[in-house]
């Protein structure tokens, strides 16, 4: 049992060796052909596969149900047409040196269709070549190029809207994820499979034209060797040469016209799961036409002078084919009503047996989503050069080791609903940022001070509001010469999308993401985090103090000393508030350092004493909130703070307000939306190698 086990695997080890060297035998036979004298038994031999194989790919593009299951179909072509030109090469070598001998000196082949199919009469054989060349070159072979290139560009245009409409079946569940891939490859395969076809197609033109420069060479060559070299008589010459020139071109012909009719079958046939005889005869089957062509027939063949038994006849014939072939459609009918009761039945019980729903059926947002018009899908398609993918990963990539946790991936889908140009970024299912962009254009972008105008479509950068012009890709140089920041259509919405995630990075940190973080802290210092979830802390209290860090722009990348902290506070204290505040004083180095860099020198803005014990006053009457302020002083407060943020902004400074620790979460809700750009820090978060510099103080 073993033994046969054994040998069976070495038999399809060896067959699966074996079953690849096909192609490069042939390539090299070719090769040989053409360098090599060959004698003429071996040209019979090959002669005889040529037309084999043509006939073999014609039955099989005939009973092949769908064009893209011959996908070799364009490889083949090109190595029959390599073969057979092959061939010829070496037939003309051995007609013009063995050709004197007589009309077998090329072989047995091309000696019967010389002088069997064309009767020995080399008028009737260069006349029947002539017409067989007209048939492939003049109807076949310009018909198939032509279908193959119009299917060709259409497939190509196509291709996006197939791609939409995957994505909407997807998405609206028709399909799974499977499914989608599956269809996704057909679409690139039917693409590649036609842009091949166009090309094969050429192939097949060049054979009919070279069968006619090789005639002509042969029948000119064999004249003047055979009455120059072998004084043959002028006659004598013309009868033998010309009759294996016309046998060698109808022995290449004949494979070449069945390969050129091959082609046109292909490109012709629709793309559908179906018999190419089943598809013609349920089209030609249609009763009401038969019918009509059968009385046609009658009445010619009674007309007189007509020949009546032919006519007749086929009159019969048709009509007896569309009765039997009504009569099987009914046949059909009723088998296809039975089966469809039978189906119906079916379904009307599953439908009693109601199923039970399942979590499978909930729809959960994405915590990170993306929507596009459809004009903007080859942005996203990497065969039509989109790099938006890659940007997004880069971005990705970037705000993770700037947060210090993994930004969740972007679910990217198209929307029909959209405009075409238009994009939406969501987060948690809310739309919090859309947009219109030009993929085929780029955007110029006005940075402050430029030294002219531009011929485009005015608008404003997306992720920061600046004025901007769509411009043209060969307006970008003069764009940059005056002054203009010039980027293309993906990293606008790149950019965009990292505004937007930097803006909302606290809503990125979710539980999972923190227990990965407590997870990656373990395997380097575990005593630290043993025990710290939960008896010193939960896990929820861990998370609200990490997005509150995040909310007020101090990323979570040194989590030994933010838990390190957590382990010394939690026991006194469990409240969120608490907890961030003793992190941020641990953090100062950090915080400074992300304000100021190196500097020993921290420029700050500062609130008068007399208006910090006001604020102190209204937060201990209305809680700490921030709805205490009394709305006029609350407008006063705003617009000193923005006045003093733009001075330390012009002044190239980060601006950064400093208050007691009591009001600084309180100011710091303040100014989050009305001044975004101002950072409120405590007196405690200034590190003691650090001096404080005032700039302005709020109140005087």
């Amino acid at each position: 049992m073993q033994l046969t086990t054994y040998i069976n695997q070495f038999d399809k080890k060896k067959l699966s060796y074996f079953t690849g060297l096909g192609t490069p035998i042939l390539v090299m036979a070719a090769l040989g052909m053409v360098i090599l004298p060959m004698p003429a038994w071996l040209l019979d031999l090959l002669f005889s596969f040529n037309i084999t194989l043509a006939l073999v790919v014609l039955l099989i593009t005939v009973y092949t149900l769908k064009p893209l299951e011959f996908g070799s179909f364009p490889s083949v072509i090109l190595i029959a047409t390599i073969l057979r030109l092959a061939l010829n090469v070496a037939s003309t070598r051995v007609v013009l040196l063995e050709g004197h001998e007589g009309t077998d000196a090329a072989g047995k082949v091309i000696e019967a269709f010389g002088s069997v199919v064309i009767g020995g009469n080399y008028a009737v054989g260069l006349v029947v070549f002539l017409i067989l060349i007209i048939i492939n070159f003049v109807v076949v072979t310009k018909g198939a190029g032509r279908i193959a290139e119009v299917t060709a560009r259409f497939t190509l245009d196509a291709m996006p809207g197939k791609q939409m409409a995957i994505d909407a079946d997807l998405n609206a569940g028709f399909i799974d994820q499977e499914q989608a891939k599956e269809r996704r490859t057909e679409v690139t395969n039917e693409a590649d499979f036609y842009g091949s076809m166009d090309g094969a197609s050429k192939f097949v033109k060049g054979d009919a034209i070279a069968g006619i420069l090789i005639l002509f060479i042969n029948v000119v060559g064999g004249l003047i060797i055979g009455m120059v070299q072998h004084d043959l008589s002028f006659d004598n010459a013309v009868e033998i040469y010309t009759l294996l020139t016309i046998g060698d071109g109808l022995v290449a012909q004949i494979p070449g016209l069945l390969l050129s009719v091959a082609t046109a079958i292909v490109v012709t046939r629709q793309n559908t799961a179906q018999d190419m005889g089943e598809q013609v005869s349920s089209q030609l089957g249609q009763e009401k036409s038969l019918y009509i062509a059968a009385a046609v027939m009658f009445v010619m063949g009674v007309i007189p002078g007509m020949p009546h038994f032919v006519f007749l006849l086929f009159s019969a014939i048709i009509a007896g084919v569309a009765y039997f072939g009504s009569r099987s459609k009914a046949n059909k009918a009723v088998e296809m009503d039975k089966v469809a009761k039978e189906e119906q039945e079916q379904i009307q019980q599953k439908e009693e047996e109601v199923k039970e729903l399942d979590w499978d059926d909930v729809n959960h947002v994405d915590v990170i989503g993306l929507e596009i018009g459809y004009r903007l899908i080859p942005l996203v398609d990497k065969a039509q050069g989109g790099e938006l993918l890659s940007r997004i990963k880069g971005v990705r990539k970037k705000l993770s080791q700037e947060f210090g946790f993994l930004v969740p991936a972007v679910h990217i889908r198209d929307n029909l609903d959209l405009d075409p140009n238009s994009y939406q970024i969501s987060l948690m299912g809310v739309t919090i940022g859309s947009a219109d962009i030009r993929h085929d254009q780029e955007l110029a972008i006005n940075p402050g001070q430029v030294f002219g105008t531009l011929d485009g479509v005015a608008t404003k950068d997306p992720a920061f509001g600046l004025d901007a012009t769509w411009i043209n890709q060969n307006q970008r140089e003069q764009a940059q010469t005056l002054g203009y920041t010039v980027v293309d259509s993906a990293t606008v919405l790149a950019t965009h999308l990292s505004q937007i995630l930097t803006n909302n990075a606290a809503q990125l940190l979710g539980h999972e993401e923190v227990q990965n973080l407590l997870d990656m802290l373990a395997k380097t210092y575990p005593k630290l985090v043993e025990g710290f979830i939960p008896e010193t802390l939960s896990l929820g209290t861990v998370v609200k103090v990490l997005q509150s860090l995040m909310n007020e722009g101090v990323a979570v990348r040194d989590m030994r000393s933010i838990v390190q902290t957590l382990v010394e506070y939690g026991p006194k204290s469990q409240d969120a508030e608490v907890l961030t505040a003793a992190v941020r004083i641990s953090l100062r180095k950090f915080i400074i350092q992300d304000l100021v860099g190196g500097a020993t020198e921290v420029p700050v803005i500062t609130l008068a004493p007399e208006l910090e014990q006001m604020l102190h006053q209204s937060m201990q009457m209305a809680g700490d909130d921030g709805a205490g302020i009394e709305p006029g002083l609350a407008e006063r407060l705003q617009k000193s703070l923005t006045d003093g943020s733009q001075q330390q902004e012009m002044s190239g400074d980060t601006p950064i307000l400093l208050t007691s620790g009591i009001l600084r979460t309180v100011l710091a809700k303040f100014v989050k939306y009305t001044i975004p750009s101002l950072r409120v820090i405590s007196y405690q978060e200034i590190p003691d190698d650090k001096q404080i510099k005032i700039v302005s103080a709020i109140g005087q």
